[in-house]
């Protein structure tokens, strides 16, 4: 139990910073458009990521360079696709339908989840290089699996706990100007995160 409480300790260290995977969860807990679906797909995705950190792939991105360069370049696209779309909807004087971060249909939805959990070479690095080489000092394959499924545990309370609060809060995007507002912010803080991360990868290169 200490082991697990560990990874857990250092996944909640990693997890909070307000990220795109994150800001993707509140967008739809907020919006109420199939919050415990995405946050189901996000916390998965974590975890497997984790397990096979734990389990030694952490080594693959230090062999195949370009492997991560490449995922770095379709995060880049994916983050400017998102970020441009929040925008429309800031500038938009309406309501907003075609256009939301989380997308109306079960497969776009889908689609978009799994874009923001593996689409991001930075999640890679915190869940399956920084929790995966942390375990490495545990000698014994259990304890390194107890390490990694405290660091999962984190990630599935974190994703559901957000996703509800925010759709508790849901209320407030009744007003366009409320919508609006919400939009523009994460506009900006998605753009800004495509700018850093492209800024990442001409660095790899």
């Amino acid at each position: 139990m200490e082991v697990f409480f560990e990874g857990f300790l250092l996944q909640a260290s990693l997890i909070l910073a307000l990220g795109a995977q994150n800001l993707f969860v509140l967008d739809a807990g907020l919006k109420r458009q199939r919050p415990l679906l995405v946050a189901s797909l996000c916390s998965v995705c974590d975890l497997l990521l984790i397990l096979l950190g734990v389990l030694g792939a952490a080594t693959v991105f230090v062999q195949y360079p370009l492997l991560k360069i490449t995922f770095g370049l379709l995060g880049c696209a994916f983050l400017l696709y998102y970020g441009v779309l929040k925008m429309r909807e800031a500038w938009n004087p309406g309501p907003v339908v075609d256009t939301t971060m989380v997308a109306h249909t079960l497969k776009q939805t889908v689609l978009a989840a799994l874009g923001f959990s593996l689409l991001n070479p930075h999640v890679y690095l915190d869940t399956v290089v920084l929790i995966g080489g942390y375990s490495s000092q545990f000698e014994f394959w259990r304890q390194r699996l107890a390490f990694g499924l405290g660091a999962g545990a984190c990630s599935i309370l974190w994703f559901f706990g957000l996703a509800l609060v925010a759709a508790s809060f849901s209320r407030l995007l009744h007003n366009p100007r409320a919508m609006r507002v919400v939009s523009l912010v994460s506009g900006v803080i998605l753009l800004s995160l495509a700018f850093i991360l492209g800024r990442d990868v001409l660095s790899w290169i």
